[in-house]
């Protein structure tokens, strides 16, 4: 068990996923052909590891902002709703109005950040459950959407905004730089300053934190401000994808795929530690293990059941009594 403990708690956290992922590539590399075909046309890279990442993309800029949510202890289940209002709004100011693009990417994050106060003010400041909290703006959040588009789906041409998830950098889709950028800035400021610690302190006993002089209530206020704010950056990334805001649709069940993939990557559901890295991993397998099964013609209304099955399989490998097991086993078979 000593060598156990030698073990970095944010690595040991990333193995799971990695390795999940490791078997879904080995299972592609013998049973999907042509599943690593990829090719350069007019400057980017086309082929189905590029359309993963892309896709995997917009759940892994909202797995970053449920990351210091459930690090808290709490959890957001507004965040489709909320990719569907900063759509919403995005989408109505370019077709609508003259506004600069900038204004425009201000107003949508604007928006998620409003969504994200609201939401931090119910569980902050009224102590109310968190999971009650955000229910309340998941069904009253595309009632908002309709009502800024009017109960239309909003089309539009606008070339910056068009461009923000269907243009390339690098060869790579933009949205997946979006992504790896907001994991590693967020990751530098948690580590680098107090604010990571502060984040898991709350998470591992808000109580204690209080008595020991932490304004717990401001630490979850500025986390689920923040996740507001991720979720209207997937909103924009969503809506310039398919060139439209879709106040029904948007962000349909994204706020599943996200905690799923922070709980895949490590971070547990009763808060404290956390690990970003690990949710990014997470969003990739989630999207890897949907596309394998769309392409060995798994139809859209059975995927749902065996996804279930393999990310149950890596929670289940994740739980303490599992690993300390694994960890017995391993020392036995060394010894």
């Amino acid at each position: 068990m000593a060598s156990a403990r030698r073990i970095n708690p944010a690595i040991a956290a990333l193995a799971w996923p990695l390795a999940a992922l490791a078997l879904l590539v080995l299972f592609n590399v013998v049973f999907t052909p042509g599943f690593f075909s990829v090719e350069l046309r007019d400057g980017r890279l086309f082929g189905t590891p590029i359309d993963i990442l892309n896709h995997a993309s917009k759940v892994a800029i909202v797995a970053v902002g449920m990351t210091i949510v459930i690090a808290t202890g709490g959890v957001d289940l507004s965040v489709g709703a909320v990719v569907a209002i900063a759509g919403a709004a995005a989408a109505m100011l370019v077709t609508r109005t003259q506004t600069p693009f900038p204004l425009v990417i201000l107003a949508a994050l604007g928006a998620g950040g409003v969504a994200g106060l609201c939401n931090g003010l119910l569980v902050s400041r009224l102590r109310l459950q968190p999971i009650v909290a955000t229910l309340v703006l998941m069904v009253a959040g595309r009632g908002v959407a309709q009502l800024i588009t009017d109960g239309l789906i909003i089309t539009f041409e606008h070339r910056a905004l068009s461009s923000l998830a269907n243009a390339a950098f690098a060869f790579l889709p933009i949205p997946a730089w979006i992504a790896i950028a907001l994991a590693l800035a967020t990751g530098l400021f948690a580590r680098r300053t107090a604010a990571g610690m502060f984040v898991e302190a709350v998470g591992d006993n808000d109580r204690a934190c209080r008595y020991a002089g932490v304004n717990d209530r401001a630490v979850k206020l500025a986390a689920y401000a923040f996740c507001g704010v991720c979720a209207g950056l997937a909103g924009l990334v969503e809506c310039s994808y398919i060139k439209a805001a879709d106040a029904n649709n948007a962000g349909l069940f994204l706020e599943l795929d996200a905690i799923l993939a922070v709980v895949i990557g490590g971070t547990s559901l009763s808060g404290g530690r956390f690990s970003l890295a690990g949710s990014l991993a997470g969003a990739v397998l989630i999207q890897s293990l949907t596309k394998t099964l769309y392409m060995h013609d798994v139809s859209a209304d059975v995927a749902p059941l065996p996804k279930a099955v393999a990310v149950l399989a890596v929670c289940v490998l994740q739980s303490p009594r599992v690993k300390d097991r694994i960890a017995a086993l391993f020392n036995r078979g060394r010894a």
